[in-house]
Parts: C-alpha cells; sequence; structure tokens
C-alpha cells in the first residue's frame, strides 16, 4: 500500500446524498462503518422528520454501512480509493431504506424471470458561478449553443478536468456536451449492469461536482435552477439480456415488430406514472421542470424516436435496442430511480398489462395524451402513496420514509421565496 492510502466509504442516502467516512489503508478489503440511522430522518438543511425508519424517536440507533473489497476501486482524490456500500441493521438483517439494495432485489427478481437489465444514464447539469459581488450567477458561457464542445462553451474548461480526472479513475465515458440552454452539460457514461451503471453515475455526479469546484463552479443537478431555461433531468435507458447475453427487447422502430417484453414494459411505465412521479421526480423544484411542452416527462405517454414523450423507444436494433424513461431527475436517489423504472416495467410485464395507443401529436402545440405528472411534489406524493402495486413492488418502509421525508420539505421550501428556493437545493442536488 503507498504511503498515507485511504478509504473513502460512501452510501446513498434518501436524498441522493453522498454521505461516509474516509477510513484508514488497513480498512481495504471486506469492512463495515457504522452511521447513525437517523440520516434518514433529515431533510436537506438538516430538520429532523418523525418518518418511518428514521428512528427520529426511537433512539437514533446505528446501521451499518458494508462493503466488499471487490467494489474497491481507485478515486479521483491522491491516494484514496473510493467504495460504495450497502446498509443493514446491527442485527445483520438488510436495511429497508437502501436504495443500493433495493436496485439489487430488483435485478434478482428480472434474472428470475431469465433477464438481466441492463441500462444507462444520462445526466444534465447546470453550472453557477460567483460574480464581483459574491453572488451566485450562471457561468459565463458566451458562444455556447446545442451540443456545442471547445472553449466557448466552457472557457474554464472545466469539463475537460473532469473527462481527464474520470480517465485516470476508470469511469467508463460514452461522451460531455453542451445542452439547448446555457451554462447547461450533459454527461453520458456508457452501457452496463444496472447495479455497475448507477454506482457509475452517482460517484461520477460527486467527483464531477469536486472537481467544477476546484475550478470555481458550482455544478448542480437540481431539476429546474434557473426559472427561465428548461430543466435538468436523469433520462433511464434500458434493455434486457437473455441467459445468452442477447438483448432481447427486439426491434423498437416498428410498431408492429414489437415484442411481448417492449409491450409488457411500456405499459407497465404507463400504468404507474402518477405514482412513480413521486420517487423519480421527488422535490418541490422537479415540479418546475415537469410541465407540459417541456419535453421531460410529464405526459403519461409513448412513441418511437419522439422527444415529447415520457417513454422513448429507440430505432436502433440489435444490441442497442432500448426503452428510454424521461421523466426522473437527478435530485432523486439513483438506486431508487432506476429501480422504481424497472419495478413498473416488470409490473406490466408479468401482469400482461393493456398496452395503450402511441403517441402521435407533436407534444409541443398538441398532444394525444390526457394524463400528466401530478401538479406538484404533494399531489405526487399523495399518487404514491394510492398506488399500492408500485409501493408494494419499491417496499413500504423505503417509500414511507420518502414520503415522511418530503411532506416536510414541502412545509420548509413553502416559507421560501425567490434564489432561497434555488438556494436550499443547489449544494445538494
Amino acid at each position: 500500500m503507498a504511503s498515507g492510502e485511504r478509504l473513502r466509504l460512501l452510501f446513498c442516502d434518501h436524498l441522493s446524498i453522498a454521505r461516509g467516512k474516509y477510513l484508514s489503508a488497513g480498512k481495504i478489503g471486506d469492512g463495515a462503518s457504522r452511521f447513525c440511522q437517523g440520516t434518514f430522518a433529515l431533510t436537506y438543511d438538516k430538520q429532523m422528520q418523525p418518518a418511518p425508519g428514521g428512528t427520529m424517536l426511537e433512539g437514533l440507533p446505528d446501521l451499518e454501512a458494508v462493503y466488499k473489497e471487490a467494489d474497491i476501486r481507485p478515486g479521483w482524490e491522491p491516494h484514496t480509493k473510493v467504495v460504495m456500500a450497502d446498509l443493514y441493521e446491527t442485527n445483520g438483517n438488510p436495511l429497508g431504506l437502501c436504495g443500493r439494495s433495493l436496485l439489487k432485489r430488483t435485478v434478482k427478481e428480472w434474472q428470475a424471470l431469465g433477464l438481466t437489465p441492463k441500462v444507462g444514464l444520462e445526466l444534465e447539469a447546470f453550472a453557477f458561478q460567483r460574480d464581483e459581488n459574491g453572488r451566485l450567477v450562471p457561468y459565463h458561457t458566451p458562444g455556447a449553443y446545442v451540443y456545442s464542445t471547445g472553449r466557448l462553451a466552457d472557457p474554464l474548461r472545466f469539463t475537460d478536468a473532469i473527462w481527464s480526472k474520470a480517465s485516470e479513475a476508470g469511469f467508463p465515458i460514452d461522451g460531455f456536451t453542451t445542452e439547448y440552454d446555457s451554462p447547461q452539460f450533459e454527461f453520458t457514461l456508457t452501457y452496463d449492469d444496472a447495479v455497475k451503471a448507477v454506482d457509475d453515475v452517482f460517484l461520477f455526479r460527486l467527483m464531477a461536482r469536486e472537481i467544477a469546484l476546484d475550478h470555481g463552479i458550482i455544478l448542480t443537478f437540481m431539476p429546474k435552477p434557473i426559472p427561465t431555461l428548461g430543466g435538468s433531468g436523469l433520462h433511464v435507458n434500458f434493455s434486457f439480456n437473455d441467459k445468452q447475453g442477447r438483448n432481447v427487447v427486439g426491434d423498437t422502430a416498428h410498431l408492429d415488430k414489437l415484442s411481448d417484453l417492449t409491450k409488457g414494459c411500456i405499459a407497465g411505465l404507463m400504468h404507474h406514472h402518477r405514482g412513480m412521479a413521486g420517487l423519480v421526480a421527488p422535490t418541490v423544484n422537479s415540479y418546475e421542470r415537469l410541465k407540459p411542452a417541456s419535453l421531460s416527462g410529464y405526459w403519461c405517454n409513448w412513441g418511437i424516436d419522439h422527444r415529447g414523450v415520457t417513454t422513448r423507444l429507440s430505432t436502433e436494433g440489435g444490441k442497442k435496442a432500448r426503452i428510454e424513461h424521461r421523466m426522473g431527475d437527478a435530485a432523486a436517489n439513483p438506486y431508487t430511480l432506476v429501480a422504481t423504472v424497472l419495478q413498473a416495467a416488470k409490473l406490466g410485464y408479468t401482469g400482461k398489462y393493456e398496452l395503450p395507443a402511441p403517441e402521435t401529436a407533436d407534444c409541443i402545440e398538441r398532444h394525444d395524451a390526457t394524463v400528466g405528472v401530478p401538479d406538484n411534489l404533494g399531489e405526487a406524493l399523495k399518487a404514491l402513496a394510492e398506488d399500492k402495486k408500485l409501493v408494494a413492488a419499491v417496499g413500504e418502509l423505503l417509500v414511507g420514509n420518502h414520503i415522511g421525508i418530503k411532506q416536510g420539505e414541502i412545509g420548509i421550501v413553502a416559507a421560501l421565496e425567490g434564489d432561497a428556493v434555488r438556494d436550499y437545493y443547489l449544494y445538494y442536488v
């Protein structure tokens, strides 16, 4: 071991915050470390809520963050390795609040059907910096435009630094570019097994924010940090391999050739559209992004190569055939987000839900869809609680904790105005 080497142990909490500890080099191997379970009672501003599982009123006992040597990976800080942990009660039982464990369970349930989920995630983020008076303002990108690259799109070249450090740390980069609005950036990692893909995205997001900060940039993945511009989502692309490693989503370019698997998955996502919102778009700010004609995943609809729909089918076939779900954002715990998408898809496939007709309108001036997401987080949490099948599939304790925390968040944000709403989320999402 190198002199001064250490291990950065991390877990993803209910708010998608990376919590953890630095551990000495002697802890590099299989191991565990204890944390207060009351972490799961906290809002972003550390107000405690008596949510199920948060143990605020049960003495705030410990939980254990358990990690495996096989999951230890290179970090981006000097002499530091990184590992993601699963969460357990101190009696050895899995903690029902752990999104990573939920995703692992979800993968196993699909594998019991002979299918292994493969996932690709697209992250979008806005960049801010401080002006000469110390005020937060959008990063000045004088020549940026949609799909721009180079110095005019990123004068400080902070994205170059992210790319360089990500490559050193072994993150599987697919591509970076700018988005429609400035200063908005998109970061895409390559397709992989579901848990590996989400580990990569969760750690990449943390790394990107830390590297950006070194360049004076505050990078935020919050859904709608600038009211007059577009929003940032976390799109989930997924497919399934059979036991021979073949992508079995099938032909997604032609309506008359869709497989039963693809039809069932889409039907599940349509049926659970409103209930899913409370989990995959989990902040008050999320519903500033989710609006009609915003290409954001508002409508309960689907289509082939159509960016106005929530569930979009790629026209690429073979190994690249996939289903894209566009509602979620990066304020969600990404493990819970992906697990929710896969669970809703599984409910549709195994339950043989009826597939509604695809969207035929442009979704900007006209739309066939008549159902959208709830108008606000409060209504979304109500729709989630009423979707009993989805709650059972995701887990009653996790959903109960989520609803309890988020109901507290609604009251906190209601008392804020202007930039204070943005700043409530900016540093954490």
